[in-house]
């Protein structure tokens, strides 16, 4: 059996927890990451060296970390192709997403996400916080112009939705001030009729 390592609370888990659910894969989840520890034990360093959560551990004892790429290995070697395409230029659209979620729209909500949600009142950084929306309101921007004539990113439902469906939850979840973008409530709706992602991404923020 798949075992996932990570606490259901980090957004990288919970797209991980959410592909098992819409692909059915069976897997079993050792909690790791924040209050529980463990991802600084020699064990999980020898896993993983970043001390970082998920990491998986398939039946046959391979290891793998980083989220996304999880989300392709996964979708590769349990899916029918659906999520993850095999033609080149389709796969293509799928990634670039995968891609930008993690380079440009990850570290922009982590400071709003952390700034907002784990920090004391009197202790924010305010100036990082705003800076952080000014980017974050211009990013979801280009995700509004992307979802044009879309139900979702690539076009069909991908593991591009559900690399940045955590994060969507948390930007309409989040204590601020937000543009009007229907196109961007739209698509969250509709990954809300996903079980998956109801049930690991769209509980309180904590």
């Amino acid at each position: 059996m798949l075992t996932i390592w990570g606490r259901a609370t980090s957004s990288n888990v919970m797209k991980v927890l959410w592909l098992c659910d819409e692909l059915l894969i069976p897997y079993h989840r050792e909690e790791a990451g924040g209050a529980h520890g463990r991802t600084k034990e020699d064990s999980y360093v020898a896993m993983n060296p970043n001390s970082m959560v998920p990491t998986i551990v398939d039946s046959d004892g391979y290891v793998l970390w980083e989220s996304n790429t999880i989300l392709r290995y996964l979708s590769t070697t349990r899916g029918d192709g659906h999520l993850f395409p095999a033609d080149a230029r389709a796969r293509g659209n799928v990634d670039r997403w995968m891609d930008w979620q993690q380079a440009s729209l990850n570290p922009r909500m982590m400071t709003l996400f952390l700034g907002l949600i784990r920090t004391p009142e009197e202790k924010r950084d305010m100036a990082s916080i705003e800076a952080a929306l000014e980017q974050a309101v211009g990013l979801h921007n280009i995700l509004e112009k992307q979802l044009e004539g879309r139900d979702y990113l690539a076009g069909a439902f991908s593991i591009a939705d559900i690399a940045l469906g955590p994060l969507l939850h948390r930007w309409f979840a989040l204590p601020l001030a937000r543009p009007d973008q229907p196109r961007l409530r739209a698509w969250y709706e509709r990954l809300l009729t996903h079980p998956g992602y109801a049930k690991h991404c769209a509980g309180a923020l904590t």
